[in-house]
Formats: structure tokens, sequence, C-alpha cells
């Protein structure tokens, strides 16, 4: 990428050039994540294995996202955002291969435990680069972007799964796993030539560069002002040091609980259920057929890609805390009445299964305006400059062990809560009723609207250095919402 030219306004094309290649990542995260669906009922055939090893399958991939997000905090502030994206694209392309070759269970669970390491990178690293490369008023609706490639990386995988998927022959989920090959040589590629965040730059004395790259995305107006505002932080924390002892200081409390309170919520209201098991899920409603489940599945897919747009669009135009509340009430609602609805599957017949996949349509749809993409977004920006990769990946790790968690505990939460005479059988298997776990999952969406009343900032058009700034000023959340 040429940096010779300087420019007076902001390079709106350029930046938004580097976040969609960056956020790329988030595809591939949507991909590896969503491709496990489609996929479950013909390995699960192919190797003769019961839903417990299913289970295990796709928490593989969450172990090893637990993995990537713990262990590459600290490699991301001293190597680089770009250099460790870099890193996880090749993992990934690695990673679809073996998945893809898997000769055994066995060597499919460690395949998606390696993949999962990537997906636990890219989680964090993305949605951090695309930040800190952002102007503020722009910053939400670009790394917003994160989370719309990452459901169109669902909705691709799904797709994919559609594709490849023959009732006849059970070997058809290897095609479905190698086509992640491609968008990681997109990723790949296309990271070759961003430029590393002018913050990073910052941080590491390389004043020059990061003034370079600041005049080509924001003009040269306003890189002297972000220049300016980086320069003050780094005088206030040139005595701090960047380790995970630091993040417990009591003016970071806040962004911790932030952090950590956000992703909790994120994956309790149980979304990822849907993502990975909808085609269990509509076959238990009443699809005839593990095709027709993964063609449902496709409409959850469409859902979420199209809700998140609107996301994208209305977050720097509405705010944080409106999203978020809007969201969360839907998410409340639609769970309520999809809980009704398999209470009563034996009584609604025909029409309980349409009823069921509208419901789930709505459920996604208030998740992708909301807190799906507004968890990555504001853990990346409440952070101070010389934590800021550490702390997101705080939050990336957060958001896969309480993943991990739902995910290799839906099974049983169903059972649990399956009450006696409500069973539904399937090809003479009892898989429970959903019913108990969708009222459990709603019950902490209500809990996330109380929470979210005291603790969800409203970051809209505020720079990453005015927030940093509150936090040293022993500022609370509502603060930002001024």
């Amino acid at each position: 990428m040429r940096t010779d030219k300087i420019r007076s306004t902001p390079n709106q094309a350029l930046i938004y050039v580097i976040a969609v290649i960056a956020a790329t990542g988030g595809l591939l995260f949507g991909f590896d994540t969503g491709v496990i669906s489609g996929a479950i009922p013909f390995f699960q055939k192919d190797f003769g294995i019961d839903n417990h090893m299913v289970e295990l399958v796709t928490s593989a991939g969450l172990v090893g996202a637990i993995l990537g997000a713990l262990f590459c905090g600290k490699v991301t502030d001293r190597l680089g955002r770009k250099k460790v994206i870099l890193a996880s694209a090749v993992i990934f392309a690695v990673g679809a291969v073996w998945s893809g070759m898997a000769g055994d269970i066995w060597s499919l669970i460690l395949s998606r435990l390696f993949l999962g390491i990537a997906i636990g990178v890219s989680s964090f690293a993305v949605p951090l680069y695309i930040a800190e490369i952002s102007p503020a008023k722009v910053r939400g609706s670009l790394v917003s972007m994160f989370q719309l490639m990452v459901t169109i990386g669902v909705l691709v995988s799904y797709l994919s799964d559609l594709y490849f998927a023959d009732e006849a022959d059970v070997t058809s989920w290897r095609p479905m796993f190698y086509v992640g090959i491609i968008p990681a040589l997109i990723l790949l590629t296309g990271m070759f030539f961003m430029p590393e965040t002018p913050r990073w730059l910052m941080s590491k004395n390389r004043e020059d560069e990061s003034r370079t790259i600041l005049n080509r995305i924001e003009g040269t107006v306003q890189a002297e002002e972000s220049l300016r505002q980086m320069k003050e932080e780094l005088i206030k924390s040139q005595n701090e040091k960047a380790g995970w002892k630091e993040l417990l200081q009591p003016w970071l409390r806040t962004p911790l609980i932030i952090c950590i309170g956000i992703m909790f919520f994120q994956q309790f209201v149980g979304i990822n259920t849907v993502i990975y098991y909808s085609p269990k899920i509509f076959l238990m409603s009443g699809f005839d057929g593990t095709i027709a489940a993964i063609w449902a599945s496709v409409g959850v897919g469409v859902v979420n890609v199209i809700f998140t747009v609107v996301s994208v669009y209305f977050v720097d135009r509405l705010g944080r805390r409106k999203l978020y509340f809007t969201g969360l009430t839907g998410i409340v609602i639609s769970l309520a009445l999809l809980g009704l609805c398999f209470m009563f599957t034996n009584q609604l017949g025909d029409t309980g299964k349409w009823m069921t996949i509208g419901l789930i349509f709505c459920y996604v749809a208030f998740f992708a305006i909301s807190i799906g993409p507004l968890g990555w977004l504001i853990i990346s920006e409440v952070f101070p400059q010389k934590l800021r990769g550490l702390g997101s990946s705080i939050g990336s790790l957060s958001v896969w062990v309480f993943n991990t968690v739902v995910t290799f505990t839906f099974f049983k939460i169903v059972r649990t809560f399956t009450f006696p005479g409500q069973e539904i059988m399937l090809n003479g298997e009892d898989l429970g009723n959903p019913a108990g776990a969708f009222w459990f999952y709603g019950v902490i969406a209500v809990l996330a609207l109380v929470w979210g009343y005291f603790f969800i900032p409203e970051t809209k058009g505020k720079s990453l250095e005015d927030i940093e700034n509150l936090w040293r000023n022993g500022g609370s959340p509502h603060q930002l919402n001024k």
C-alpha cells in the first residue's frame, strides 16, 4: 500500500477497504463456527457416534478458541495486530484441510481444536485492529462490520453444507470443511498489503509511520489531533506495565466488568445453540429430513446477515445503548414464546413447526441488531492503549469459555428441563423438549437488561483516548451516556 500521498479530508474509500479485508477474519470465524451445524448429521452417521461425542467435536473448536484468546493477547501487543491476523489466516487454512481429511473422530476433534485457535485469535485481533485504525465517527459501524462478516460466514457455511449435503453419502461432510480454505487465502493475501494500526505504531515509538497512515486515513488536520491525543495518553501510561495484574487496577475495574459481563450475556442468551444445532432443533420442531432442516438453517443465516446490516447502519446513529435494550427486549419475548411453542408442540401440530421457525428468526434478528455486534465493538473500545490487546483477549477468552459451557450443556439442559410427558421422539430416539432450555436462556436475557442499565456505556462518537481518560478520572459508564 502506498503511503506517500496525504489528504486534508478522511479517505472513506480506503477506510472501508481496510475494514472489509480485515473483517474477512470474521467471515472465517463465522464459517468455521457454522459449518459444523450441517456436518453433524453426516459425520455422526459416518463415525457412528452419539450426541455426547457430537458435543465433544463441537466443543473442541471452542476449547481451541479459548487457548487462542488466552495466549495471544500479549503477543498481539508485542508483535502488532497485523502479524497476528496473518498468522490466524495460516491456521485457518491448515485447519480446514485437516478437518476435511480426518480419518477418525479423534482426528476430527484435534483438527477442530487447532482451528479453534485461529477463531479465538481472530475474534479479538480483528475488532481490535479495526477499532484502532478507524476514525471515531465511523468506528462503531466499521467494528460492527466484523460481526456482519461473522454472520455472512455462518450463512456461507450453511449454503456450503446445503450444496454438499447428500443423504445417500455419509462422507459428504468432508467438502463442507474444505471450503474454508478459500476465505483463509483471501484474508492472508489481503492483510499482507494492509498497514499496521497507527495506535500500535505509536505505542512502539514509531511516530512517523503512525502519522503517515493517519494522514492517509483521516486527513492531515484530524491526523495531528489524533497524534496529540495518543501522545498524551502515552505520557500518562509510560510508567505503567502491560501485564495481567495491571488489568486489576481499581481504575480498570469498570471496563473489565463491562468486558466480561457483556460477553457472558452475549453467550448465555443461548444464541449459539441455534447456530450450532439448528438442524437438530428444526428436526425436533417437526421438519422432515436433514436437508429440509438445513434449508431452515439457511433461513437463520439470512436473517442473521440482514439484521446485522441493520445494526451496522444504526450503531453510530442511534448509539449502543438504544440498540442493546431494543434487542434484549425482543430476545426475552422471542424466547418466552419459543418455549411455549415447544411446550404445546403436540397440540399445535404442523402449525407449530412454522411458528417455531418464525420465532427463531425473530430471536436471531433481535440478537443480530444488539448484543451480537455490540459485544465485540464495546470490548474493543473500553480498554487503554497499553492494555487494549490484552483486554480484548480477555473479552474473547470470556466469550469462548461461556460459549463452550452453553454448547456443551445444551442437550443436558434440554433433558434437565423437559417436563414429564413432553418428550419429543425422533426415529425412536428421545430428544427431550427444548422449551425449558429456551425459558432458562430467557431469564438470563432479563438479567442482561438489568445489568445493561448500569454498565453499558454510550461510546458513540467518543475517541478511544477520551474513553480511557474517563476511566483514569474515576468516571462511570453513565458519564459516557451524556
